[in-house]
């Protein structure tokens, strides 16, 4: 027993020791770290102040690291939002929105795929708006009216007005559009409604788009909107979606004012359905109406006005009109003699 306890008084004895020097080897590594930390902050202090020091006594020195600074940081910068920009002036300049179905405004892209429609575009004459269309005399006079404004306006740089075209389709709204640009020496584009509407958010950046590519064109774009009611419905309607509203915003934000770049020109069915600040940005409105002719060209199979259509609705209206006169001399029986005996 006296063995075993004086092993153990030995190992212990053996530990304590050891941790004595555990202890002290820390306490020593510890007030060298300490020391060597104070030496590289005392020096790293002497440096950085010299070096500053030196750079303040220096003006030139100065000059040149504040230059070169201020060099780095607009070149970031101007990488960060100049590649944007470009990008912007390039697609306007070169392509054409994607909401754009037609144009004639020249870009390279069509001008590559189609040279001989893009030479007839350039050597185009003006012509006559209301070439090809069978419209009532008392139309017919208002359209040339303002025809003849629109291209007033163009001559004299001024601000264009803005036109709402309603009626049934196939009455020669687009066609009208067509030839007022033409006729007035502008570029036409057309959009259409039902593409707008189902793009919901996205809506918001491709109408924004289409009047930047607009405002770029030297000479005036006629933006013709074909069922423009389609998204341009009435905001405090249930059923409209926030995509459609936040597009409505956008629209009414860039058509607030008149413009000298672009003139717009809306065909709807039902204008009824346009919101109140669509109507009130509307500077003159035109009804179309249909005559029998179109509207029998519009039913046929292949919306073709054919020479039997023209004749038959002429024997119509001459059968019309006999009957009509012989309603006219024909004459009711008294009263007296109508009464049985």
């Amino acid at each position: 027993m006296k063995q075993i306890e004086a092993k153990i008084r030995g190992e212990a004895e053996v530990e304590r020791q050891n941790r004595d020097l555990r202890l002290e080897r820390a306490r020593v590594d510890a007030r060298e770290y300490r020391q060597t930390v104070l030496e590289s902050i005392t020096t790293a202090g002497s440096v950085i102040g010299n070096g500053i020091s030196n750079f303040l006594s220096e003006p030139d020195k100065m000059a040149t690291v504040i230059g070169s600074l201020t060099l780095l940081a607009g070149g970031v910068y101007g990488a960060k939002y100049g590649i944007g920009t470009f990008t912007k002036v390039v697609e306007s300049r070169i392509g054409k929105p994607a909401l754009v179905r037609e144009t004639s405004r020249l870009n390279i892209v069509d001008t590559c795929r189609h040279p001989i429609k893009t030479a007839k575009t350039v050597f185009q004459r003006p012509t006559d708006p209301l070439e090809g269309i069978i419209l009532r005399p008392e139309l017919e006079a208002s359209l040339r009216k303002i025809a003849i404004a629109t291209r007033h306006t163009k001559a004299n740089r001024g601000f264009y007005r803005n036109i709402l075209m309603a009626g049934p389709p196939g009455t020669g709204k687009t066609m009208f559009a067509k030839g007022l640009a033409m006729h007035s020496g502008m570029d036409y584009a057309i959009l259409t409604g039902g593409d707008i509407a189902p793009m919901g958010s996205e809506g918001v950046t491709a109408v924004h788009k289409v009047f930047e590519w607009a405002k770029t064109s030297r000479k005036g774009v006629l933006l013709f909107v074909d069922e423009a009611d389609a998204f341009l419905r009435k905001r405090d309607q249930e059923r409209i979606s926030e995509g459609v509203r936040a597009t409505l915003n956008a629209f009414l934000y860039r058509t607030g004012e008149q413009s000298k770049k672009f003139m717009l020109v809306l065909a709807s069915n039902q204008p009824e359905q346009f919101d109140w600040a669509i109507n009130d940005r509307m500077d003159e409105i035109v009804q179309f109406t249909g005559i029998i002719s179109i509207t029998a060209a519009y039913s046929s199979e292949d919306g073709v006005l054919t020479e039997g259509m023209m004749d038959a609705v002429v024997d119509s209206a001459i059968a019309a009109n006999r009957q009509k006169q012989e309603w006219r001399h024909y004459r009711l029986p008294d009263a007296v003699d109508a009464v049985p005996n």
